[in-house]
C-alpha cells in the first residue's frame, strides 16, 4: 500500500460526521490510553474498540497524543486522542477507519493497520479497508485549509483550531519568517501581525539594540513570551531614554535562531491568568522544531537601495536527528552581520565647527567633512544564535530540553561632538570626535522537563533558567573633566539580568454529558535578579579641569559609567498557583475560565486574577466569541534599581539641548528627593468580543474589538531640569550638570481597537495555488487619569511637571493608528512569488508646545519575494522589502542643524531608510 501526506485536521464536526455507523460510533466504551507516541496510541484504541485504524505509518514519527481517560463514545475519544497532531479521519466505514495528515504528496510506502491480532501482529486489513487507503490517497490533492491550524497557546490540555478558539490566535509558519526578508523574529512579525507595531529606532542609547515591538498598543514588556509554551527571560538592557515603549524592560526574540523556529502562535488577548505575570496584551509563543531527520541551509545578503548601505549578511542552518528509535535532536544556528546605514545630510557651511582664531574662522573650516552626522540610520551589529530541541520516550515518560545560546555585539556611533564642544579638548580630538559604544552580550536558556501521565492526569515539570549579560565598553571618546591626558578608551560598567522557573502543569479530560471537560492546574515558582556592575573609575570620575570654552561634563562623553553608588543587585520570588477549565457541553459551544494567584516577596505583594472565555457556533460557520480577563505585570527589577546616565536631545520650551539625563533608581535619595514612590503592579482589565465566518472552504475571516484598561502603568516621568532640580541632585552627591528621571505609577490608559484577520487559499485550475492573507487594525490609547504631583516636585513651581505633554503623546499618538496589508503566495511549480502590500496609518508627534506639534501621513509599502525551486534541494529566491523606496513624510522642521539629521520620524514602524533588496540561496538534505 501507499502513505501519503494530506490536508490538515479536520475540525470536530467533520470528524463525528465522517464516523462509522452511528451505533457502532455513539456505544461508550471506557478508555485507558495516555499521552504516548501516535503508533502506540492507535493501537491501544484500536484493542479498546475492536476498530481497525488505517494511517500513514511512517510519516507520524515524533507525534504525540493527548491522554484519553473514562467512558465515553469512540468518535469522542478520538478526536481527543487526534487533536494538535495532524492528523484527520478521512473517511470511515465497516468498521474501518483511515487517517491522513496534512500537506500530501502523491503516493509513498506505507500503511499501517492499527489494530492487533492477539498475538500482537498487524492485522491484514480487510477488503473495506482499501476503499478508505484509496481514499486516503485521492485526497492528497486538497488544499490546505486556513482555519484548521492547531494551536496550544490559549488553552491547555486539548489543542483547538484556530478557527475554534475562543480568542483571536494567529499562527505563522517558519516558511512565512522567512519569505518576509526580514533577519529577526520582531521585524517579521511588525509585516505578518496586524496588532504589532515595532519602530524602526525607540530612541538612543541601548533602546537602539532592544527588539522592541508591541502588541494592540501597549509596551513590548506587556505582552508575554513563550518558547515551547515556557517563560523567556528578560533582557538585562532596557529603553531607558527612547520615545517609544519608554521603559521597557522586553524579551528579546532576535536572540533565538529563525532557523530553530517551527511556528509561531500570537495569543491576541489578556492571558495573565493563565500564563501569568506581563501577558496584558496578549502571549507570543514560539514552537520550535523537532525533526528526526534532514536539515537546510540558507545564506541571505542584502542592501538598501539609497546610498548602497546598510548590508545584511545572515546565515541559517538547522538539522534533525533520530536519537534511537523514540528521541529525537534537532540543532539551529543563525548568524547575522548588520552594517551601518546613515541618512543624515551636510550640515549648512555657515555653522562654525573650529574656536576662531584671533577673532578669525579657522581655515579647517572650508575642508572639513559637513556630513558630520553618521548614525541617523540601522547601527551595526553582529550576532551569533544557536538552539536546540530534544526530545526521548522511555515508554511511560518522555524526557525533554531545549535551548539557546548568542553572542550579540552591537556598536553605537554617537553623535558628533564638534571642536567648539567643550568636552572637544583640542590635544585630543583636534577635528572633534564621535563617542563609540560597543555593547557586548552573551545570552542563553535552556530547560529541561519530564512529561507522562498518572491516574488519569497528564503532567509536565519542568526548570528553565535564562541568562542575558551585556558588558559595554566605550572608545574614541574621553573624560573632558579630567584634562587632555584624559584615557580614550573606557569600561563603562556591565548589566546582567537572570531568570529561573520551576513548573508543574497538570491537566485531566472528563467526559461530561454528551461533551468534554478539561480540567488543568498547576504551580510555578520563579526567582528573578538584575545586578548593576560599575564601570571603571575614568568612566564616571567628575574632574575639575576647565578649558577656555568652559567647564565639560563629568564621565566619558556619551557614555558615561555606572558609578559605585548606581551598582547594585536585586532579588525576588515569586509563587504562583493557577487552576483552568474549559468545558465543551458540545460542538458548537466551549466555555473556559482561570484563575491565577501570585506572590512575590518584594512590593509587588499578591494578586489574584482571573478570566472567562467563551465561543459558540451559531451555524456550522458563523461562530461568536468573547472574553474578559483581569491581569496584572509586576514592575521589572531592571526598573527598580537601573541607574545610567546617557547624552539625549530634548526641546525644552523651543530649544534643542544636548542634556546629560541620569534615570535614578526610585529607591535612591535623590529620586526619593524628588517625590519617587516604590513601584506597584500595573493592574488590567480586558474586554473583547468577535465573529469568525467560515462560508465556504479554505476560507476564514475574523473580527474582534477589545478594549484594555490598564491602571497605574509604569512610565519614565519627564525630564526634569533647571536650577532647583540641579539643586537637589547636588545635595544628594550628584553632578549639578545633569537632569533627571525615574520611574514611577504615573497613569491610567484606555486603548481600544478591532483587530480583522481573513486568510483564504484556492487553487488556479490545476497549474497553480493562491494562498490570501488580509489583516487591518485600529487602535487607540488614551490617557484616563495622570497621578498628581508630587509634593516634592509641587514645591518646586509650576514649571515641574512628572509627566508631562511631551511624554503623553509618547504613549498615545506617537504610533500609526491603523494598520492593514494584504498578503498573496502564487505557487506556480517551480516558483513561488510572494507579496505583500502593507498600508501604515498616519501618526503625530507632540512637544510640550502646541507650536512643536507635527502629523506624519499614511504610507503603502510593497514586499516582493521570488523563489524558484531548482531542484528538490535547491531554491534561489530574491526580493525586496520597500520595493517602491517609500520614506516617512519629511519634516524640516524636526531637522536638528548642528547634526544635519532628525527630519524624519521613526514612529512609522516601517523605518527611514527606503528600500532595501536581498537575494538567498536555501540547500535542503
Amino acid at each position: 500500500m501507499t502513505s501519503t501526506l494530506l490536508r490538515t485536521m479536520m475540525a470536530s464536526a467533520a470528524a463525528i460526521t465522517a464516523f462509522p455507523a452511528a451505533a457502532q460510533a455513539e456505544r461508550e466504551v471506557t478508555f485507558d490510553i495516555r499521552a504516548q507516541p501516535v503508533q502506540s496510541a492507535l493501537a491501544r484504541f484500536a484493542e479498546q474498540t475492536g476498530m481497525q485504524i488505517l494511517y500513514p505509518y511512517d510519516r507520524v514519527a515524533g507525534l504525540r497524543t493527548a491522554g484519553v481517560q473514562g467512558k465515553m463514545a469512540p468518535r469522542a475519544a478520538l478526536d481527543r486522542l487526534l487533536a494538535g497532531t495532524g492528523l484527520q479521519i478521512n473517511r470511515a466505514g465497516g468498521g474501518v477507519i483511515a487517517l491522513s495528515l496534512p500537506k500530501a504528496v502523491a503516493a509513498a510506502k506505507l500503511v499501517r493497520t492499527a489494530s492487533l491480532t492477539p498475538m500482537g501482529v498487524p492485522a491484514a486489513p480487510p477488503a473495506s479497508a482499501s476503499r478508505a487507503a484509496q481514499d486516503v490517497q485521492e485526497s492528497a490533492a486538497a488544499q490546505d485549509s486556513p482555519d484548521k491550524e492547531i494551536v496550544v497557546t490559549g488553552s491547555r490540555g486539548l489543542p483547538r483550531t484556530v478557527a475554534d478558539s475562543p480568542t483571536p490566535i494567529d499562527v505563522i509558519g517558519a516558511s512565512e519568517l522567512q519569505r518576509t526578508g526580514r533577519a529577526g523574529v520582531f521585524s517579521a512579525l511588525n509585516t505578518l501581525v496586524p496588532s504589532f507595531n515595532l519602530p524602526a529606532r525607540a530612541g538612543g542609547g541601548t533602546s537602539t539594540v532592544i527588539a522592541t515591538g508591541g502588541l494592540r498598543g501597549l509596551n513590548p514588556d506587556q505582552t508575554l513570551i513563550l518558547v515551547n509554551g515556557k517563560r523567556r527571560h528578560k533582557t538585562s538592557l532596557i529603553n531607558a531614554v527612547s520615545s517609544y515603549y519608554n521603559g521597557s524592560v522586553p524579551a528579546d526574540l532576535d536572540l533565538i535562531p529563525t532557523s530553530a523556529i517551527d511556528h509561531i502562535e500570537v495569543l491576541r488577548d489578556g492571558a495573565a491568568a493563565q500564563y501569568g505575570s506581563d501577558a496584558i496584551a496578549g502571549v507570543i509563543n514560539i514552537i520550535l522544531k523537532k525533526d528526526k531527520s534532514g536539515g537546510f541551509g540558507s545564506f541571505t545578503a542584502g542592501q538598501n537601495f539609497d546610498r548602497s548601505d546598510g548590508e545584511l549578511f545572515q546565515a541559517d542552518a538547522n538539522i534533525g536527528f533520530a536519537l534511537g528509535q523514540d528521541g529525537f535532536l534537532d540543532l539551529s544556528v543563525s548568524a547575522k552581520k548588520q552594517n551601518a546605514s546613515n541618512r543624515a545630510e551636510p550640515i549648512s557651511s555657515s555653522i562654525r565647527l573650529y574656536p576662531l582664531v584671533n577673532g578669525a574662522l579657522d581655515s579647517r573650516e572650508a575642508t572639513i567633512n559637513r556630513l558630520v552626522t553618521t548614525n541617523y540610520g540601522a547601527m551595526p551589529q553582529e550576532s551569533i544564535n544557536t538552539g536546540f530541541n530534544a526530545g526521548y520516550d522511555l515508554g511511560g515518560v518522555e524526557l525533554y530540553s531545549f535551548g539557546t545560546y548568542s553572542q550579540r555585539k552591537s556598536d553605537l556611533n554617537y553623535t558628533y561632538r564638534a571642536p567648539t564642544n567643550a568636552n572637544s579638548l583640542p590635544a585630543v580630538f583636534p577635528n572633534g570626535f564621535r563617542p563609540h559604544v560597543m555593547i557586548a552580550e552573551e545570552d542563553y536558556e535552556v530547560a529541561v522537563g519530564a512529561r507522562g501521565a498518572l491516574s488519569g492526569w497528564d503532567w509536565d515539570f519542568s526548570q528553565t533558567l535564562g541568562k542575558n549579560r551585556s558588558r559595554q565598553t566605550a572608545d574614541n571618546t574621553l573624560n573632558a573633566s579630567l584634562g587632555p591626558t584624559s584615557q580614550t578608551h573606557f569600561y563603562v560598567g556591565t548589566l546582567i539580568s537572570k531568570e529561573a522557573v520551576t513548573s508543574l502543569d497538570l491537566t485531566r479530560g472528563y467526559a461530561v454529558g454528551g461533551g468534554s471537560l478539561q480540567v488543568s492546574g498547576g504551580l510555578q515558582y520563579r526567582v528573578e535578579s538584575y545586578q548593576v556592575l560599575a564601570g571603571e573609575w575614568a568612566s564616571y570620575a567628575a574632574g575639575t579641569y576647565t578649558s577656555s570654552l568652559g567647564r565639560p561634563t563629568p564621565g566619558a562623553s556619551g557614555a558615561a559609567g555606572f558609578t559605585p553608588d548606581d551598582a547594585g543587585f536585586l532579588k525576588r520570588n515569586n509563587m504562583a498557583a493557577y487552576g483552568d477549565i474549559v468545558w465543551d457541553p458540545s460542538t458548537r459551544l466551549t466555555i473556559g475560565g482561570a484563575l491565577r494567584f501570585e506572590h512575590y516577596d518584594d512590593d509587588s505583594g499578591d494578586t489574584l486574577i482571573g478570566k472567562l472565555n467563551a465561543r459558540y457556533a451559531v451555524t456550522p460557520w458563523v461562530a461568536v466569541r468573547g472574553a474578559v480577563s483581569t491581569g496584572f505585570r509586576a514592575p521589572a527589577l531592571a526598573q527598580q534599581i537601573y541607574a545610567s546616565t546617557t547624552g539625549q536631545f530634548r526641546t525644552i520650551g523651543t530649544t534643542l539641548n544636548l542634556l546629560q539625563i541620569k534615570t535614578l533608581p526610585v529607591n535612591s535619595a535623590a529620586a526619593i528627593a524628588l517625590g519617587a514612590e516604590p513601584l506597584k503592579p500595573e493592574k488590567s482589565t480586558n474586554l473583547s468580543a468577535g465573529i469568525v465566518l467560515t462560508p465556504f472552504a479554505r476560507f476564514t475571516l475574523t473580527v474582534d474589538g477589545y478594549q484594555i484598561e490598564v491602571r497605574d502603568r509604569i512610565a519614565i516621568t519627564s525630564t526634569l531640569t533647571g536650577t532647583a532640580v540641579s539643586a537637589i541632585l547636588t545635595a544628594n552627591g550628584l553632578s549639578p550638570d545633569i537632569s533627571a528621571q525615574y520611574y514611577t505609577n504615573a497613569i491610567d490608559t484606555r486603548t481600544r481597537g478591532v483587530d480583522v484577520v481573513a486568510t483564504y487559499q484556492h487553487p488556479i485550475g490545476s497549474v497553480a495555488s493562491m494562498a490570501w492573507n488580509l489583516g487591518y487594525n485600529y487602535n487607540r490609547t488614551v490617557i484616563t487619569h495622570i497621578k498628581d504631583n508630587p509634593s516634592e516636585l509641587g514645591s518646586l513651581g509650576s514649571g515641574y511637571v512628572l509627566f508631562d505633554r511631551l511624554s503623553q503623546s509618547n504613549m498615545t499618538v506617537n504610533l500609526p493608528e491603523t494598520k492593514f496589508f494584504l498578503g498573496n503566495v502564487t505557487t506556480l511549480a517551480p516558483f513561488t512569488l510572494a507579496t505583500r502590500l502593507v498600508r501604515y496609518g498616519s501618526f503625530k508627534s507632540y512637544g510640550n508646545t502646541i507650536a512643536n506639534d507635527r502629523t506624519f501621513g499614511a504610507k503603502w509599502v510593497t514586499d516582493v519575494d521570488l523563489s524558484w525551486k531548482a531542484s528538490d534541494r535547491l531554491t534561489v529566491s530574491a526580493g525586496a522589502n520597500n520595493l517602491f523606496n517609500v520614506y516617512p513624510d519629511r519634516n524640516d522642521t524636526l531637522t536638528n542643524v548642528n547634526t544635519g539629521a532628525g527630519f524624519y520620524s521613526t514612529g512609522g514602524a516601517y523605518g527611514f531608510t527606503g528600500g532595501y533588496y536581498y537575494g538567498r540561496v536555501a540547500i535542503k538534505f
